[in-house]
This record gives structure tokens, sequence and C-alpha cells, in this order.
């Protein structure tokens, strides 16, 4: 390694070939650059500063991909995740070294836990200033470490190409995640001579297992078509696979019924007669039935998250369980399974389906088709003009597009959005399942419209986590992503209050984001003057502020045509609907409880 100027004092090498390739002279940075286009990647999130700026310095060179200029690196992290998602390619970020790097941890956090293919480039201090409490060094390696697949601190020029082709093939492959590489100040002013892009990662032991083995798939087969009440549990392992057909065709040959989680919703058609809905914590009262009385559960890409067991020693009490993952290590983490099938869902279930054939589940689905009978997601709408959360979210589905992705905030809107948006095709439904991180869903619509600019993308949000990341609505109008933000605002931190209105005395300490009217005391904030509030952020006017198109709903009758208004516009929009104030999700199965004891909330 040698730096550029006493580079230039040698008489250049010849040039030699590395990998096939002919070899020539790069910066560090320039490898960064020529890294990223070899990759394939069109989209880059984030934030310049000076630990980065000599790869900033020639972003602009490239032609094969945008930079999007975020306004904040958490932000810029969730765009990426929600490029990722949309597509199913490694969304990338890239910032500076300190609080640039420690602003993406929530969203690593984030995207290790819901399986997402995030690449983060952040620059570090120059390599003799590690350990010396640097201006903006941080151990971004250390902090990162628990949150990432894997992370990598660049000590060498010349390992740079082979960490970075290693950082883009281990986040796509196998169980998807983050990866970060940090790379400091110097490696990338310094010359490489007779640079070559390697063709493969160097990773001796990372082996991913694609095929379950043919005996255990025959042992799957041979369980499943012994049941009388097989159940088919389905999880966003199926959506990253790009398994949805496959999924479709076993189900339907077999003629068993499915149920996705929050992060599978999309993997299996909810209009089809043989879908059950969303299972768990706020799933529907027949999925969750489903899965107290099936006697063979089919798991596949799912890891049996808290959310979805309840009680785990009730959980599934008379099945046998058959378990396919790409990850080893979810095998019976949780859940102790009859049948492992270790590998990627799209290929297990291309191999289980030659051997599949109808079973026997003449007596099963009658029993579930009166469940969903009796135990139907309803609301009531109440004979005022007061708007219901619920309602909110059936109109968004009767009026949004057919192929309209839909993100989604953290909180009671989440919940209702999954519970009463009817959605058929996987990826289109976007959302923080295992991690739940408020300010996600704006940004992750803004990667997502960023990957299909001729989509309609809406964020349902609530007025608490819209606000986490709002300051990318100047983002939005930059670049032109006409993301529709809909807030069913109620004036709380809704979940927090739910909880403590359920389980906690209607104590709502640290939830009320409501101030009352003009001259009112602060514990007048109630329901009864909600529509008189003041001392509220007023979305409308802040989102004009920004340049987008903004407008406040408070009565149902007004509703169905603000949406029409808001959906229809070609610029970024942002809609806030004053709903009910007090409405919680239902079902609802407590914290700790089983299936069995789910919370109806109507008689």
């Amino acid at each position: 390694m040698a730096n550029e100027s006493a580079t230039k004092m040698k008489p250049k090498a010849k040039k030699k070939k590395e990998n096939g390739k002919p070899g020539v002279d790069k910066r560090g940075a320039e490898i960064v650059i020529d890294a990223l286009e070899q990759e394939g990647v069109e989209v880059v999130f984030g934030y310049p500063g000076g630990a980065i700026i000599d790869v900033f310095d020639l972003i602009n060179q490239s032609d094969k991909f945008q930079f999007i200029l975020t306004r904040h690196e958490q932000g810029a992290i969730h765009m990426a995740e929600g490029y990722a998602r949309a597509t199913g390619k490694v969304g990338v970020v890239l910032v500076t070294s300190g609080p640039g790097a420690t602003n993406t941890v929530t969203g690593l956090a984030d995207a290790m836990m819901d399986s997402t293919p995030v690449v983060v480039i952040s620059g570090q201090v120059p390599t003799a200033l590690i350990g010396n409490d640097a201006f903006q060094e941080a151990d971004v390696v250390g902090i990162t470490r628990s949150v990432t697949k894997h992370n990598y601190l660049v000590k060498t020029l010349e390992e740079l190409p082979i960490l970075l082709k290693n950082t883009f093939h281990i986040a796509r492959s196998g169980r998807q995640g983050p990866v970060v590489i940090d790379i400091p100040k110097d490696i990338q002013k310094h010359t490489l001579v007779n640079y070559a892009y390697p063709d493969k990662p160097e990773l001796p032991g990372y082996h991913i297992q694609m095929h379950a083995p043919l005996e255990k798939v025959e042992q799957a087969w041979k369980l499943i078509h012994s049941a009388k009440r097989p159940l088919i549990y389905a999880g966003g392992g199926v959506i990253n696979a790009d398994a949805a057909d496959e999924l479709f065709l076993f189900a339907t040959k077999a003629n068993i019924p499915v149920t996705t989680t929050l992060m599978g919703l999309g993997a299996f058609p909810e209009t089809h007669p043989l879908s059950l809905l969303m299972l768990g914590m706020h799933g529907t009262v027949y999925a969750n039935k489903a899965v107290q009385n099936c006697d063979v559960l089919i798991a596949v890409g799912s890891r049996f998250d808290d959310r979805v067991t309840g009680k785990l020693e009730e959980f599934a009490p008379h099945a046998k369980i058959i378990h396919m993952d790409i990850d080893p290590s979810s095998i019976s983490k949780n859940v102790k399974v009859d049948v492992d099938l270790v590998g990627d869902v799209k290929c297990i279930l291309r191999d289980l389906n030659p051997f599949v054939e109808r079973c026997d589940t003449e007596a099963w689905l009658p029993q579930l088709d009166e469940w969903k009978r009796q135990y139907p997601l309803r609301f009531v709408l109440p004979d005022n003009d007061l708007i219901l959360p619920q309602h909110l979210i059936q109109l968004i589905d009767e009026l949004a597009d057919d192929n309209a992705i839909i993100t989604s905030e953290v909180g009671q809107h989440q919940m209702w959005a999954a519970q009463y948006y009817t959605f058929t095709r996987p990826r289109t439904w976007i959302t923080s399942g295992g991690l739940g991180t408020m300010g996600f869903g704006f940004p992750a619509a803004l990667g997502a419209q960023r990957a299909f600019p001729g989509r309609q993308v809406i964020n349902v949000a609530g007025d608490g986590s819209i606000q986490m990341n709002i300051q990318e609505l100047a983002t939005a109008m930059y670049y032109n992503l006409p993301v529709k933000n809909i807030i069913s605002n109620n004036g709380w931190l809704g979940m927090v209050r739910q909880w403590q209105d359920m389980f906690y005395g209607k104590n709502y300490s640290a939830t009320n984001l409501t101030l009352p009217a003009r001259g009112a005391a602060l514990s007048d904030a109630s329901a009864s003057d909600w529509m008189n509030a003041e001392y509220l952020p007023n979305f409308a006017k802040l989102a004009e502020a920004y340049g987008c198109w903004g407008r406040k709903v408070t009565k149902r009758g007004e509703l169905k045509d603000a949406i029409r208004e808001c959906l229809a516009g070609d610029q970024p929009a942002l809609l806030d609907v004053w709903v009910a104030r007090e409405e919680n999700v239902y079902p609802m199965v407590p914290a700790g409880a089983s299936l069995n004891q789910m919370i109806e909330g109507m008689a």
C-alpha cells in the first residue's frame, strides 16, 4: 500500500490480469464506486461527512447508480430497507464515521430482525487514529456486531476489494440480513496497483444449504398426507425467497388452509378460500383456532415469534410440526419440531410439490368456514360522523391501485392495516415486524417508490410514529417521490395507551399527544374536546411547508373524497385523518397468554 503521491513518483507497473480481468490502478474510493457498479447497485441512500468525502467526491462520476441524499441517516437505512423489501435486491447506504454510522444502528437492528438485505458502507477515521478518540470516531464494528449478520473493519487497502465482494454476498445469501463495512479515510485515499474486482467471494466455512435431504422431504409429505387437520403457517421467508408461487401450488394442490404472519402478508392471496388471514396476537380468531386445533402444522419461512405463538407451552398442542427454513439456528429454537427441512423454502417447496396430492381435509375446511362466519373481523360504525380507523383502512383498500405498495409505521394503525387491507401479492406490504421501529414506514415507502417510480406507494401512519422521520418530506419533494402518507391520528401513542387501558388501570402515563383548546387546562385534553384541540402538530400545514400536498379531515362524510384526492395527485402527499380517540385493536391475545385466550373486543 502506498499513498497517491508516492505512487505517482514510481514508474507505472505493468498491468496484470486478476480473475481474467485486466488490472488497473485505483484509489480506495474508486474501488468502492467500482464495487457498487459491479454489484449492480441502482441507488444508494445516505449522508456525507469528512471521513467518507473521498467516496462522495466520485459519486457523481458514475452513471450506473443514483445517490439519494436523505435528511437523516436513519431515514437512509429505512429507505434502503424499503427498496430491498420491494425489489428483493440489496439496499445500500453510504454514511460517514461516528454519528453518521451510529445513526444507522436502529435500521441495522430492524433489518436483522426482519431478514432484510442491506449493506452499510461507513467512513472511518484514518487507520493511525483509530483508538485515539479522534473527532467523529466510533467503534462501528463493536457497536454493530450484535445487530448485523456480519461486519468488517478494513485494515489494509489490499483486502478492500474482496471484503466488498464478501459484504454483498453475505447480505443477499442464505437468511438475508444487514452487513457493515467500515473503511478508514486513508485507505480511501491510497492507490492499489493492478486492481481487479473479484469474481467470487472468499468465505471459507460459509456455506448455504439450499435443498433439504430428499428423504426428509418425503418424510414431511407422509406426515402431511396422513393429517386430517393440516395447516400451513407462512412467514416472511416465503417472500424473501420469492416462493409465493410454490407456496400457492402446494396449498391449493393439497387443499390445505394457510395463515400468514405479519411479515408474511401477501405470501398467499387473502381473497382465496383457503386463506385464514393473519395469526397471532392481533390475528383472526379463526386463524388462531386453526393453530390450536390442527394436527400437523407446516411452518414455511417463519420463526415462531412470541407475537405468533403466545404462551409457548400451549401453542399448537395437538400438532406435529414441520419447519422449513434457510436458517438452521431457527429450527427448534422456540418450538420443538418433528421434521426439520433446512434450506431455501423455494427449493424445498419445489422438491416437495411433485409428491403432493389432495389431502383429506373434507371435514376440516367446513369447520374453518364455520369459525370464519362466527368470528369475522368486525366493527360497528357510530351514528355520528366520527371516523373509525378500521373504516379508514377499508377505504384505502377500496380506493388504492391493485398493485399498490403499502408501508406502515408501528402501532395500532399498523395492526389495523394488517387486518383490514387485503393483500394478494408478495412485496406489497412493507412494515417493521421484529423490532417494531417507529419511524420506519415513511422512509421505507420512499425506498419502495424509488424502486418502482410508476407504482402507487401508500404509507399508513400514526400521529406519533410519523414524527420520527417526518423530515424526509424534504427528500420526497427533492427527488419527486410521490409517496402518499395517510395518518390515523388519535392524539395518542395508541398501542401503549391500549395496554395502559387494558392492563394498567387506565393510567395514561406519557402517551397523550394532545393539548387542549387554547385557554383550557391540560387535564381537559380528553376525548370530548378532541376536535377542538389547537396545540397539535398541524400535519397538513407542515406538509405544505415542505412543498407537499396536505389536508386534514375530521368527518366521515368527507373521508372518501379526501382519500381520493390524496391518492390522485402526482406529488408527495399527507392526509391527516382524525379518528376515534380511544378505539382499541381487537382481537388481541394478551402478552403471555395462549392463543385460546383471545379477547374479541365485541359482544
